[in-house]
Parts: C-alpha cells; sequence; structure tokens
C-alpha cells in the first residue's frame, strides 16, 4: 500500500477537503464503473479508484496514511514516510511530505484530515442502484418503487450508539478532541505525533452502555423503499441522483446520495440515437412503383405514412414527433422516427405473377430471360407434368 499515491489516483492535491475528494472520487467512479466502461483494464482503475477514497474519505485512515504512508499505521521507515523514494528526496512536489512546513506539520499535529475535524458531522456513501427499462419505458419514462440495502441511521438510540436512557460522555483521553499527542521515537529524534484517539476513535465522545440495536456504531442495516420517476428519454448507461437516498452520516451529517444507473433493452423493431427513433420498413416492387398509404409501427401507435409512385429502395421519411424526448428538455417536446424504405424482392411467384411480370417487362421494351429455378427444381416439374 506504501507505494500508492491515493491523492493522485484521485487527482486531488493532498490539502484537498472532503468536498473535493468526494467530487473527485464522483467524477472518476462514473468513468470507470464496470457497468459503464466496459474497455480493458476499467474494472482494475475502478477498484483503485475506490480503494484511493475509502482511506481520503475516512479522517483517521487519511491522517494515518499522510504520516506513514498506510492507512494501517506506521510501516517501518520504508514508504512514504523517511526513507523512502518519496520521503526527502521530494521536496515540495506533488508526492512525499512536500517541504520542511509539511514535516513539522506532520510531527507537531498541523492539520486535522483535510482540515476537518474528527467531530465534524460528514455526510454519509453514496451507493449505486442499476434499474433494467424496456425500450418503450425508457422512452416514456415511469413512476415505480425500488428497495435497497443500506447503513440507516439506529431507530433505537438515534444515531448515538448509547443505550436509550443514557447518553455518550465527553472521551476522557482526548477530552472530546478526537485526538490524542504521542510521543514517538524517528531518526530526528523523540518528537510529538498527532494521532486519532484509541479510546473513542475520534469521535471525542464514549459510550459506556452501548445501544443493544446498534452496538454502539449508531447505525444499522435497513431495508429502504422509496418512489423513483424515471425521466422520459433516458438512454443506457445514463443516471440519475437522488439526494439523501444513499448511507446515514456520521457525527449526525447528512445521509448520502443514490445514483440509479439505467440498464435499456434493445428493441426488436426500433433503434434508437438520442431523441430519434429509427424504422426500417419492407415494401412490395408494386408499392414502391405506385405509390400506396402505408400503416407504420411506432413507440406511440402505428399511424399513416404515404409512399409517392416511384420510390427507391433506403428512401428515407421523417415522423415528426413520434421519436423520445430529451430528458434534459422535458419541455421540448419529443424527436422525430426516420423510417428507411426497402424494396422487398419476391419470391416464389406463380405462373400468374410470371406472366404480369413478363408483359411489364415487354411493355417497358427489356428482352428477359427467366430462370427457372434449380436443375431439381426443373426435373421435379418435368416428373410432376408426365
Amino acid at each position: 500500500m506504501a507505494d500508492k499515491d491515493y491523492y493522485e489516483t484521485l487527482g486531488v492535491a493532498r490539502d484537498a477537503s472532503d468536498d473535493e475528494i468526494k467530487k473527485a472520487f464522483r467524477q472518476l467512479s462514473k468513468k470507470y464503473h464496470p457497468d459503464i466502461n466496459h474497455a480493458p483494464g476499467a474494472e482494475a482503475k475502478f477498484k483503485e479508484i475506490n480503494e484511493a477514497y475509502q482511506v481520503l474519505s475516512d479522517p483517521q485512515k487519511r491522517a494515518a496514511y499522510d504520516q506513514y504512508g498506510s492507512a494501517d499505521g506506521a510501516q517501518g521507515f520504508g514508504g512514504q514516510g523517511f526513507g523512502g523514494s518519496q520521503g526527502f528526496s521530494s521536496f515540495g512536489g506533488s508526492q512525499g511530505f512536500g517541504g520542511f512546513d509539511d514535516i513539522f506539520s506532520q510531527f507537531f499535529g498541523g492539520g486535522q484530515g483535510g482540515g476537518q475535524s474528527a467531530t465534524a458531522p460528514r455526510q454519509g456513501a453514496d451507493l449505486q442502484y442499476r434499474m433494467d427499462l424496456t425500450f418503450e419505458e425508457a422512452v416514456f419514462g415511469k413512476d415505480t418503487k425500488i428497495s435497497y440495502d443500506r447503513e440507516a441511521v439506529c431507530h433505537t438510540c438515534n444515531g448515538s450508539g448509547a443505550k436509550p436512557g443514557t447518553s455518550p460522555v465527553t472521551c476522557s483521553k482526548c477530552h472530546g478532541s478526537g485526538y490524542i499527542q504521542v510521543q514517538r521515537n524517528t531518526p530526528l529524534g523523540a518528537m510529538m505525533t498527532r494521532e486519532v484517539c484509541d479510546v473513542c476513535h475520534g469521535t471525542g465522545k464514549e459510550i459506556k452502555e452501548k445501544c443493544p440495536t446498534c452496538g454502539g456504531s449508531g447505525h444499522e442495516k435497513q431495508r429502504h423503499t422509496i418512489d423513483v420517476k424515471v425521466p422520459g428519454g433516458v438512454e443506457d448507461g445514463q443516471q440519475i441522483r437522488l439526494h439523501g437516498a444513499g448511507e446515514a452520516g456520521t457525527n449526525n451529517g447528512p445521509y448520502g446520495d443514490l445514483f440509479i444507473v439505467f440498464r435499456v433493452a434493445k428493441s426488436d423493431k426500433f433503434d434508437r440515437d438520442g431523441t430519434t427513433i429509427y424504422y426500417k420498413l419492407p415494401i412490395s416492387f408494386a408499392q414502391a412503383a405506385l405509390g400506396d398509404t402505408i400503416k407504420v409501427d411506432t413507440v406511440h401507435g402505428p399511424v399513416e405514412l404515404k409512399i409517392p409512385a416511384g420510390t427507391q429502395t433506403d428512401s428515407k421519411f421523417r415522423l415528426r414527433g413520434k421519436g423520445a424526448p430529451n430528458p434534459n428538455r422535458p419541455n421540448a417536446g419529443f424527436g422525430d422516427q426516420m423510417v428507411t424504405v426497402t424494396v422487398a424482392t419476391p419470391k416464389g411467384l406463380n405462373q400468374k405473377q410470371k406472366d404480369a411480370l413478363m408483359a411489364f417487362a415487354a411493355a417497358s421494351g427489356e428482352d428477359v430471360t427467366p430462370h427457372e429455378g434449380s436443375l431439381f427444381d426443373r426435373v421435379k416439374e418435368a416428373f410432376k407434368n408426365k
């Protein structure tokens, strides 16, 4: 773990705030999540991003990582501390301590995990939910309910972690600060370091009698059900965010958010690109040559389409307002449906149809010599006529 620069992984500065770290994580997780990005290496990159966020979003782990180069605490002197390849050799850079000011800040208590107190309220973790939609549901949207598991505020103790009738008390060791001063021997001599309190684990509070439901954590597993309004026009891989539907925060912090990622099934009739729907319409030679009025399927129901006489294969027609809406512009109406006509060549003609086509060819001045099928077909026809 010591050879990983979590700040570089998330693309943030070492003094980045909690909000900056969370914003960077959200952007990168959307880009590399394996449900969205199927490129080789995306899943491994997502795991690296998640690992970095799990450390830097936790004040205790981040403080340990900043001090020792490991979220697990001191790992000898081979990491980002003294003697490593990212130690004193990189003053003022984006790795290592960055300079003498940073060194003395680390060893004499300057900084509290990104400038935030261990006892400050922190927003809960975000969650992700994948929702499957039919082609038509994605076009028109729908109202539905979803259920999922999340960490919620304990209903017994209301998040305090203490047994009902009791309350947490100020930590006797850190006196409520969440940190303690510890003397450590270093290559520079004995130094005082600032560490997360080992009694209250950074909360500044001690729980003498723990809640029987949550065991003192203040959180409990919950099966959560919410109403979801899927906007019309969503596409495969797109997502919406529901504020406050994620996991419970810490120290009375707000709930995180829920990201719903949509997976849209393919249609056996239609294709779609944004607000435009595409449809292929086979017509007969007679319809193409003489013209016709044909019923065409759309997601809005069948509509009539006028085929002009002399229509050629691959001709395109536009049906206005028969496409999909734009979810970001709900008042802009629906897009269009593009109909591509293909002229189908008839097979298995009967004699009357053949005669009619021969007459058409003669009237057109064409000298046509029909192929009467395969050798097998001709032999079979010969035996039939005996």
